[in-house]
């Protein structure tokens, strides 16, 4: 039987750059049959338009394909329900060697249903909080994470540490940003807002809204506010006041646009503001001014869940904050090595990681076991 490796692109786009790096890596060190199942159009125009150079790659509509309003541009599309697709789509992989994914809900598959394909699960984003003990990650035969500091909190958990690879941070290496400069005009510092999705832990409900028009009034600051890009589905809000503020020349809104999730804001921006997303790990790739909002009056100091605040001044009070921005570049200096060595345990290296990931599905592929 022809061996060959599957990639799953079934979920949101935030998952693609995450992912998609491996499979340029593996189609330019191998002849291995390469299949990209995809669950909507946005999907397939995308990686259509990246794969054309790889003779080895072969893009598939997974059952239950969607075809949704597209410019191109690789927004955000509404899914097809995932649990339908994965089980009219296991008949499928059942002759594949390898299934490649990015999200634990496609790891049902090796859970529920014996299957002579091997799963590997790569990271999307990284952080403290990451949910680390879902029982679905042990159906996973490789795990791909960032660094040895992720990889640690695994074995720490009891998995065995023959199924977790440090590769180094794969998304660095995805090369189809949107954006390499600021989307503004002229050039004032560009401040970056991000609050989480998930209400617990975001400074969203209580203090965004203002946030941002205290910025935007403020005037001196470009603004970017691009939110995770489910926070629109449980705060509608977000939407009106983009709707708000979004042609103003100072403010770029984004909530489903494929650069909020193909590291262009974090590439660009000189101020990130925000709460717990794992994006600051992402920006502080390039150290920078950091500002993080306790909304919620958290007991942070020394909760690891809040490792990340140590990068940054820690805003208490809503009416500190744009003081706290004008301040983040003189007192920068105070945090750049804390964040430079954050960054480096968080993410281990930023070059390579997508090649060293494809070499260990080549390895899981040629196994004798498999």
């Amino acid at each position: 039987m022809t061996r060959k490796v599957e990639f799953l692109f079934l979920g949101e786009t935030l998952l693609i750059p995450h992912l998609y790096p491996i499979v340029e890596a593996l189609a330019a060190r191998s002849d291995v049959p390469i299949e990209l199942w995809v669950s909507t159009s946005v999907h397939e125009t995308l990686l259509t338009r990246w794969t054309a150079p790889f003779p080895t790659v072969r893009i598939r509509r997974a059952p239950g394909f969607r075809v949704v309003a597209d410019d191109g541009t690789g927004r955000n599309p509404v899914l097809p329900a995932k649990m339908p697709m994965l089980l009219r789509l296991l008949p499928y992989l059942r002759s594949a060697t390898v299934v490649v994914c990015a999200e634990q809900t496609s790891l049902w598959l090796p859970r529920l249903f014996p299957m002579r394909a091997k799963f590997v699960k790569t990271s999307h984003g990284v952080g403290s909080m990451s949910a680390r003990d879902d029982p679905r990650r042990k159906a996973a035969a490789l795990t791909l994470v960032p660094s040895e500091l992720e990889r640690r909190t695994y074995l720490d958990r009891g998995f065995a540490p023959e199924r977790f690879v440090a590769t180094g941070y794969v998304k660095a290496d995805f090369t189809h940003r949107t954006h390499a400069a600021p989307p503004f005009a002229d050039t004032r510092p560009v401040v970056l807002y991000t609050p989480h999705w998930q209400q617990r832990r975001s400074s969203w409900w209580r203090w965004g809204a203002e946030v941002v028009r205290r910025i935007v009034a403020d005037g001196r600051y470009n603004l970017i506010f691009a939110p995770h890009q489910r926070l629109v589905e449980r705060a509608p809000e977000v939407a009106d006041l983009m709707r708000e503020i979004g042609d103003l020349a100072h403010v770029h809104c984004d909530i489903d646009g494929f650069a909020m999730v193909d590291g262009s804001y974090t590439g660009v921006a000189d101020v990130y503001l925000g709460d717990t997303s794992s994006q600051v790990i992402e920006f502080l790739m390039r150290p920078r001014p950091c500002v993080f909002l306790n909304a919620g009056g958290a007991d942070w100091a020394g909760d690891p869940n809040y490792a990340m605040w140590a990068c940054g001044e820690v805003v208490g009070d809503v009416a500190d904050v744009m003081a706290a921005v004008d301040r983040s570049a003189l007192k920068h200096a105070g945090y750049a090595a804390v964040q430079a060595e954050f960054a480096g345990r968080s993410l281990g290296a930023v070059d390579g990681g997508a090649t060293r990931a494809a070499e260990e599905v080549l390895r899981l592929l040629e196994a004798p076991s498999v």
